[in-house]
């Protein structure tokens, strides 16, 4: 069965402690144009969305992606306090799809290859799995504040690649459909299939030092793509 799946990009104009990071210049190019790059290269995603309130994300869409949909984020979901899920609902209720893939423009080392990877496990498992979160692998020695062990046992002494993996959600990439969204207000639903996507491309921008690491290891990684 074929399925569409509508890929939506939210970006606020505004960013605190990485002023104006969404269309600041990334390896040449401004950092939100990477990750729509990476979604239009995608065969199984059939609509690019961007939500947004920022002037300058919206007419540098306009000018260089034609075919991705905009939609410009109403004044009473602006603030940044809302939660990510009243806009994805608001997002949801104007573009139809029988899923919705969200990502962000901080996540641009994100491949298309992982993307597509992803969205194909899904839907070929779906409905045994009826959403998708991407997931970092960690195998490390982790404690509560009470500084207890959480996932080895302190008295013996594992090497870190022999303990069992833990599993951080790292917002790289959620998969659901709208009904899951308004009747459990969450991305993820009760069957859950977490995509464990690689630490290099899982980076996320939240600071400086991100945006500056970020940058490096593109390079790095697509010296092809970097401008």
């Amino acid at each position: 069965m074929s399925y569409s799946v509508a890929a939506i990009v939210p970006m606020r104009h505004s960013s605190e402690r990485v002023p104006g990071k969404n269309y600041r210049d990334f390896a040449g190019k401004p950092l939100f144009h990477r990750i729509i790059d990476t979604l239009l290269e995608c065969p199984s995603i059939t609509q690019v969305v961007i939500d947004t309130d920022s002037p300058t994300v919206i007419e540098q869409a306009e000018i260089y992606y034609p075919s991705v949909t905009i939609l410009e984020r109403p004044q009473h979901l602006r603030d940044g306090s809302i939660p990510m899920n009243n806009v994805l609902l608001n997002t949801c209720e104007q573009v139809p799809a029988d899923f919705y893939l969200q990502t962000h423009s901080t996540n641009p080392l994100l491949s298309a290859e992982t993307v597509e990877k992803g969205v194909k496990q899904f839907l070929n498992q779906y409905p045994v799995y009826d959403t998708l979160f991407g997931v970092t692998r960690m195998q490390t020695r982790l404690w509560d504040p009470l500084a207890r062990a959480i996932n080895h046992n302190s008295n013996i002494l594992l090497r870190t690649q022999d303990l069992p993996p833990v599993y951080m959600e790292n917002s790289c990439m959620y998969i659901f459909k709208k009904e899951t969204l308004l009747q459990k207000g969450n991305r993820i639903g009760d069957r859950p299939f977490m995509y464990e996507i690689a630490e290099i491309e899982a980076q996320d921008i939240d600071v400086e030092l991100n945006f500056k690491v970020a940058e490096f290891l593109f390079t790095e990684l697509y010296p092809e793509m970097a401008l």
